[in-house]
């Protein structure tokens, strides 16, 4: 059964920017349940607020809605894919990495406060991270790989991640686990 939020969502998409009102027209919906329905998809992040205009005459102004970028896509993953394999060997991953560790240098303070600044910084790109202490030392535990389209095809980016956390930590990062176990997760074990 198709719900009224996919309904919206398929209006969306064929009619890329559009009100409520024009929605529930086209819809054979009531004003009230589709914006209803459309706050749910732009808190949600599946739908998102174009602009305001005004109706010609006609009381409040009108939000304009359209698919969010994040719901509409992109090919950055085929753009990767295609710049590494373009470039093969002559990418080093590990200073790929570097560069993209942040400027901050979190080796001075304690190892608490550095894995705090680490998770944060990680999260800013989107890696779900999280730290737990272990005999070994301190492990990263990344629950979300931002290269996971491509990252079959291009198992270097796991070295550019390795180098990265080396980087920021200050310490010598080593993967223990690659996108495994009931729920895919990799595992960096971060030692002096």
């Amino acid at each position: 059964m198709i719900t009224a939020r996919q309904k919206i969502l398929t209006h969306l998409k064929r009619n890329r920017a559009v009100s409520a009102r024009e929605i529930a027209r086209a819809l054979n919906m009531s004003a009230p349940n589709v914006r209803h329905h459309l706050r749910v998809l732009v808190s949600d992040g599946r739908a998102e607020v174009m602009s305001v205009r005004w109706r010609e005459g006609k009381g409040r102004p009108e939000k304009v809605y359209s698919l969010s970028r994040a719901a509409l896509g992109d090919n950055l993953a085929g753009l990767a894919n295609a710049l590494l394999a373009e470039a093969g060997l002559e990418v080093r991953m590990e200073a790929v990495g570097e560069r993209l560790a942040s400027l901050s240098n979190p080796a001075s303070l304690p190892i608490s406060k550095r894995l705090a600044i680490i998770v944060e910084e990680l999260n800013e790109l989107h890696y779900m991270a999280r730290w737990e202490a272990s005999a070994e030392g301190p492990r990263l535990i990344l629950g979300h790989c931002p290269y996971a389209a491509i990252i079959e095809k291009q198992p270097g980016l796991c070295r550019m991640d390795a180098a990265m956390l080396s980087a920021i930590s200050a310490m010598k990062a080593e993967q223990k686990m690659k996108l495994e176990g009931i729920v895919p997760m990799c595992v960096f074990l971060l030692r002096d």
